[in-house]
């Protein structure tokens, strides 16, 4: 019944300044910006090839959620070369590089101040013994 998600919104305070975020230190493709309301805009950007879509849009009411730990993690194939990388575009990381048993992983903020998972692929199976 359900194929794909389709958009993992993402609070911000400032729409503009995401955006440039997003495109310049990230490197998502914007995919659509249009007019939502008379305050903000419908902005939805992409990791280059993939299907999941970003919403930087804050429903009314909705403004707290700003700044906050967005419970999503981003994957990479090297994470200490994502981190040198996004930490030379003036990515602030609130945690270097960590490894566990699980994986690796490192935490980051946006223009924001969400706080964002970097990650590798786990190397657990739940289903093995």
């Amino acid at each position: 019944m359900i194929s794909k998600i389709k958009f993992l919104g993402v609070p911000v305070a400032d729409q503009d300044r995401a955006l440039r975020f997003y495109t310049e230190k990230l490197g998502f493709e914007v995919v659509g910006d249009v007019p939502f309301d008379e305050k903000q805009r419908w902005i939805t950007v992409a990791v280059p090839g993939a299907e999941t879509r970003i919403a930087l849009f804050t429903p009314p009411g909705q403004e707290d959620r700003v700044g906050t730990l967005v419970n999503m993690a981003y994957q990479v194939p090297d994470l200490q070369k994502a981190y040198e990388e996004l930490s030379a575009r003036g990515v602030e990381f609130v945690r270097p590089p960590t490894q566990h048993a699980w994986g690796a992983y490192a935490l980051f903020k946006d223009s924001e101040g969400n706080i964002f998972c970097l990650a590798t692929e786990s190397n657990v199976n739940p289903n093995k013994e």
